[in-house]
């Protein structure tokens, strides 16, 4: 799950990258109102964690801003304020739900798991692909019936693969989507991955899923 979390305190925006990378997810961080906007634009998250006292563009006009452009990524609003009218002007400019600093990081997990699989059901839901099943909400992945234990990693690119359905996927999609901007290695890791993903659904199961289109990157086909 790639996410931006677009926070001016710089402390709190490298301590969420931390705790949210250790818990899985690929995460660009912002530091004010307009950069936070472009990216949201750019790049497919699945989630923003946008907090409102923001410099250059404050968070409730970055909300608005990307609801008038049709960008529908669930929004969690951060502030320091506390109020009734705060919290409404977040969810009236268009954010999904709201939390006050200072707050647990076990409750904004929860809520970021609780936004993502809002969005999911609004959407693909679960992804099917054969008879490869994949439960984005609920972390599981199953072949003909059989769990299929992932690393984080692995679960996050063949959720990119699915989610594209037959079509192609570049190696730089990939890496768009389940790596964060400040990647700077390999792009032939997604191959890595790839090969992983191979060894765990296809050889175990006699099947050929993922095929390589040579020069371009990878697709889904069924035999």
């Amino acid at each position: 799950m790639r996410v931006l979390v677009v926070e001016d305190e710089m402390r709190l925006a490298e301590t969420l990258q931390w705790g949210l990378e250790a818990d899985g997810y690929a995460v660009d961080l912002a530091h004010d109102g307009l950069e936070g906007l472009e990216l949201a634009q750019l790049y497919p998250y699945q989630v923003i964690v946008l907090d409102i006292m923001l410099p250059k563009l404050n968070g409730y006009r970055v909300c608005a801003a990307l609801r008038e452009r049709g960008v529908t990524t669930p929004i969690l609003m951060l502030t320091a304020k506390n109020g009734e009218y705060d919290e409404a002007e977040a969810l009236d400019t268009g954010a999904d739900d709201y939390l006050s600093k200072p707050f647990s990081y076990v409750v904004l997990t929860a809520r970021l798991r609780a936004l993502t699989r809002r969005g999911a059901a609004g959407s693909a839901g679960v992804l099917e692909f054969g008879d490869l099943v994949l439960d984005p909400a609920k972390r599981t992945c199953r072949r003909a019936g059989t769990p299929v234990s992932l690393t984080t990693k692995e679960f996050a690119v063949l959720e990119c693969l699915l989610r594209h359905g037959g079509q192609l996927v570049t190696k730089r999609e990939i890496l768009e989507q389940v790596w964060d901007l400040a990647y700077r290695g390999d792009p032939n890791i997604v191959e890595v991955y790839v090969s992983a993903l191979r060894r765990k659904l296809d050889a175990p199961f006699e099947r050929h899923t993922i095929a390589t289109v040579r020069g371009a990157g990878y697709r889904l086909v069924t035999e």
